[in-house]
């Protein structure tokens, strides 16, 4: 059910716009553009190295173009809105589509406030002292199983420590806050780094993006015990698309995802987002990018979103951008293969499905040091466990773009709860 007396923000627009043109001729789309709203500067991801726009380009040029995914970010007045609207209404103009750009944010924080969170928290207790008490057999001792002197509760659940696998000759993209690349874990990995925030390094200084990494990524044997990390040999290509405050507009997302797909990577992680309300539509300008880049072989894997709260009777709706069709959004579970509390449902008919599930409450893996871990929960932590997973079957497989979202939802354990809840169910590691 959901309670009408929560209310989701409005969405936060910078007074930019996301222009979709042409895939098979992004120059004509940048003319007809051109036609429309003058000349004026503008940065091409094409003409810098790695197809990296630099978080300062990303600030202040005028009109940023994107290549591989054939997307334009401009800056434009009423007259000129209502010239490039006139273009895509005619279907001759190579000018597809326009929408206003957003704020995004990190898919990390459940929300709740203080005097909810021990609320919570007490009668989170009580419900796990009952249910030890009145579980069957059966499920208390898959939850012994689950012990993780190892490795942690998520790596078991999903197979990953009894996978072959190791992600080796695959290229990992996780877009988020960037890492904290003095952390001991992840010396002498091959790690490829851009930052698309101005005048912020990849250092990460928020947490989000380090620990989000290490699940997907982390080493076999972590220096400490537990073993956290899924694709432990895969290339790791972090793209600094938050803020340290942990925000980012589409424009760095959109330069991050251009920049992993013109790297050849396979999977881009993404556990960030922001909330919708019952009835919106997903991003047509994402959806397309997800559409193309799945045509490149490259997945996208986001958060489906933290804003429910089942206890109370509130479920709300996937985020964005996980809410497009061609993003694969993934909701969380905990230890006993439940629905996360906080999980985001497949509400709206137009878009917005969950279509898989991972490991999401007490997560634990890398935090910036002199922390070095935590555990935390959230959409966030399940997507990097997916991420990880899909890694493993490009590697096992070969399996690309559209192929290697088939074998995540092919191989998902089901699970005796709602489609709408859980998708195909919990990922699994291939064997």
């Amino acid at each position: 059910m959901i309670n009408p007396s929560l209310s989701i923000a409005q969405p936060q627009t910078t007074g930019k716009y996301l222009v979709l043109l042409p895939a098979d001729d992004v120059n004509a789309g940048i003319r007809a553009l051109s036609d429309r709203i003058g000349t004026r500067s503008i940065a091409r991801a094409a003409d810098v190295a790695n197809h990296a726009l630099s978080g300062e380009q990303l600030e202040s040029v005028e009109t940023l173009v994107l290549d591989d995914i054939a997307v334009a970010v401009v800056t434009l007045d009423p007259e000129q809105l209502q010239s490039v609207n006139m273009a895509i209404a005619d279907a001759s103009q190579p000018v597809l589509a326009i929408e206003p750009e957003q704020i995004m944010y990190a898919l990390g924080d459940t929300g709740f406030s203080k005097g909810a969170e021990y609320l919570q928290g007490y009668r989170d207790a009580i419900n796990n002292l009952v249910d030890q008490l009145l579980l069957p057999t059966e499920q208390q001792i898959q939850m012994a199983a689950f012990t993780e002197d190892q490795a942690t509760w998520g790596l078991q659940a999903t197979k990953v420590v009894d996978s072959p696998f190791s992600g080796r000759g695959i290229k990992v993209a996780v877009l988020d806050t960037g890492l904290d690349l003095n952390h001991p874990d992840f010396a002498g990995r091959q790690i490829i780094t851009e930052s698309f925030i101005n005048g912020e390094q990849v250092q990460d200084g928020q947490g989000h993006g380090t620990h989000c990494i290490g699940t997907a990524t982390g080493p076999l044997t972590p220096p400490t015990l537990p073993r956290y990390g899924v694709a432990y040999d895969a290339e790791i290509y972090v793209g600094k698309v938050l803020s340290n405050q942990g925000s980012g507009a589409d424009r760095g997302i959109l330069a991050g995802i251009n920049w992993a797909v013109s790297n050849g990577c396979q999977v881009i992680s993404m556990s960030l987002g922001a909330p919708t309300r019952p009835g919106d539509s997903y991003s047509w300008i994402y959806e397309m990018v997800s559409r193309r880049a799945l045509r490149m072989g490259s997945l996208i894997i986001a958060a489906a979103g933290n804003e429910s709260r089942r206890d109370f009777g509130i479920i709300n709706p996937v985020a964005r951008p996980a809410n497009c069709p061609s993003i694969m959004a993934v909701a969380a579970l905990d230890s006993q293969l439940r629905v996360a509390n906080f999980s985001n449902r497949g509400i709206n008919p137009d878009g917005g499905q969950i279509d898989i599930a991972g490991p999401g409450v007490n997560v634990y893996s890398t935090w910036p040091l002199p922390t070095r871990y935590r555990t935390i929960s959230g959409t966030s932590m399940a997507t990097p466990h997916v991420a990880g997973i899909a890694a493993l079957y490009a590697e096992s497989t070969g399996a690309r773009g559209e192929a290697l979202w088939n074998l995540l939802i092919q191989n998902a354990q089901r699970l005796v709860l709602p489609a709408a809840d859980v998708g195909a169910g919990l990922a699994q590691a291939p064997m």
